[in-house]
């Protein structure tokens, strides 16, 4: 009877599984898993998610190990780090610092460095993988900026993307801070004076954050849970939130045969995709713990504690925060007094320029959107030539860094290269105007003479070295036809016409009210995508035409 019972009701038998062999523990805890929240049905989705094959979607996997690893060496370096700007005398295993007067946060950097078991290497560790990820982010955006994938549908993804350089940014300059050595100490004393020039309420805010006057006591202990708990956290969430969205969003790719918006080519998640993804992160792990062994980096024992009144020689930011202070350094030292207040113009001006160009960066797929008015999916990717003006304010933004990059660190050129530092910063000062407006139009005649070889190409075919004599006496070099997937490549690209206001005056002899927005809109437009930024692709009947007369000379 019981037999009986439990065979009706359990079509497995009771502890056979549904080819008829004995069910495993592992088998039934995933039936019991799947029958109360679905995950086979899920995980079946997941798995056979295609992701498209090009080294440069590697990129963003760059920047998702690093952080993983300055989540790993972070978790080590708080059990040993005291976040304390109480003073204390050094008698550790550093001789040159011996009786020296220091906080317990530097003495507990210098006792992870030199007494904690594999310390100093994890720190290093640490260092690099922040440099790698701010700089994976900024390249990995920089990819998805010149091919187009901010657009709709990924706009949101866009804005994540963005949040996170930009938490990353101040989570550095909050971590570059905590050892409060002398280098570190005076990065602080320069974002402090940053804030006092804020109009009237600067001073306000800089008591605020450091507790009274600088230094004060209490700025290292607010920067550590900052830096460790508040900061990671969101940006853990922004990562979390990016990855959903580029599983929901089908994956961008670049274009080619059997590529369109409404399939993608390449592998699935399991087991291909995710067996070279568990090899990339090691070997992203691999390469920060080789740098972190061969290559010294922030050497804080060398600068000594931070004191007010010292400066250590050729004091440098980490290199993802010179754009912003070569901005003060090159600025001239402009200040005004209005209503009883000194306007520090020469610092207020470049520390609000900073975040107005990140501003800029962030809502830039919005202002593309409306100004083409574009309202459909996009999952196939733009080859930065055929969109030269894009691709020339992407790297015009490039080369302003690069100026600003070299402003920041003026003092060293000036020494390393014997020239003069007044030389230099008048350079850097006539390079920000001069080199982005320079890069733009260099950027985008070489952009407009790719697309030209591309039609060149399309029209006649690829050279292949072949001299022929003709009956005439001449000579020609033979050109050898595309094949139709390349032909395809160079051509699947759109050209739709750039918006226009259209007549002034309607068919019943009204002038129409233009407002300034649809004017400004028709000019951007003009400028995008208008007859000079770019150059027409062959129609099907030009090719036919051509390609019927044998012409491929």
């Amino acid at each position: 009877m019981d037999d009986g019972l439990r065979t009706a009701n359990d079509p497995t038998g009771g502890g056979s599984s549904r080819r008829g062999h004995p069910a495993g523990k592992g088998e039934r805890l995933a039936d019991w898993t799947d029958g109360r929240l679905g995950t086979h049905r899920s995980a079946n989705y997941l798995m056979r998610k295609v992701f498209p094959d090009h080294w440069s979607f590697m990129l963003g996997e760059v920047c998702l190990y690093s952080f993983l690893v300055l989540i790993l060496t972070g978790i080590y370096l708080t059990l040993f780090f005291e976040p304390s700007s109480a003073e204390t005398v050094y008698h550790g295993s550093y001789n040159p610092l011996n009786g020296v007067l220091m906080t317990r946060a530097y003495e507990s950097t210098l006792h992870i460095s030199f007494d904690v078991r594999g310390g100093l290497l994890i720190r290093q560790i640490h260092h690099w993988a922040a440099l790698v990820f701010v700089a994976g982010m900024l390249i990995h955006m920089m990819r998805v900026f010149f091919t187009g994938a901010f657009r709709k549908p990924r706009e949101v993804n866009w804005l994540f993307g963005w949040t996170l350089l930009f938490l990353a940014l101040i989570t550095g300059l909050t971590g570059y801070s905590l050892p409060d050595d002398l280098l570190s100490g005076t990065g602080v004393r320069f974002a402090q004076g940053a804030i006092l020039s804020v109009p009237v309420i600067g001073t306000y805010l800089a008591f605020f954050l450091f507790g009274g006057e600088f230094p004060g006591h209490d700025i290292i202990p607010r920067f550590f849970p900052i830096h460790v708990l508040l900061l990671p956290g969101i940006m853990l969430g922004l990562v979390v939130a990016h990855l959903i969205l580029v599983f929901y969003h089908k994956h961008t790719q670049y274009p080619g045969p059997g590529r369109d918006e409404k399939s993608v080519v390449g592998m699935p998640l399991m087991p291909v995709y995710t067996a070279k993804a568990g090899g990339f992160f090691f070997l992203v792990f691999g390469v920060l713990a080789l740098l972190g062994g061969i290559a010294t980096i922030n050497p804080v024992w060398s600068f000594g504690p931070y004191r007010p009144d010292l400066v250590t020689t050729g004091a440098q930011p980490d290199w993802y925060l010179g754009f912003s202070e070569g901005l003060i350094r090159v600025m001239p030292g402009w200040e005004i007094n209005a209503w009883g207040h000194t306007l520090q113009l020469g610092v207020f001006i470049p520390f609000m320029l900073f975040p107005l160009i990140m501003l800029a960066i962030g809502v830039y797929p919005f202002v593309e959107a409306w100004v083409t008015g574009d309202k459909r999916e996009h999952h196939i990717l733009d080859r930065p030539r055929n969109v030269p003006v894009r691709t020339a304010l992407g790297v015009a933004w490039l080369s302003l860094y690069a100026v600003l990059l070299v402003g920041g660190g003026n003092d060293l050129w000036a020494t390393h290269f014997h020239l003069s530092i007044n030389a230099i910063t008048w350079f850097v000062r006539i390079a920000f105007f001069v080199v982005p407006v320079l890069a733009f139009v260099l950027t985008k005649r070489i952009c407009l003479g790719l697309q030209r070889r591309d039609r060149d190409k399309v029209m006649h075919g690829r050279e292949t070295g072949i001299i022929k004599r003709l009956p005439t006496g001449g000579y020609v070099e033979i050109h050898e036809p595309l094949s139709p997937e390349r032909l395809f490549t160079l051509t699947q690209h759109e050209q739709a016409p750039p918006y226009e206001i259209g007549p002034l005056v309607d068919a019943g002899g009204v002038t129409r009210q233009i407002g300034r927005a649809h004017r400004l809109r028709a000019r951007l437009a003009k400028a995008l995508y208008g007859p000079q930024a770019r150059i027409p692709k062959p129609t099907a009947e030009e090719y036919r035409e051509l390609t019927s007369k044998g012409d491929h000379h």
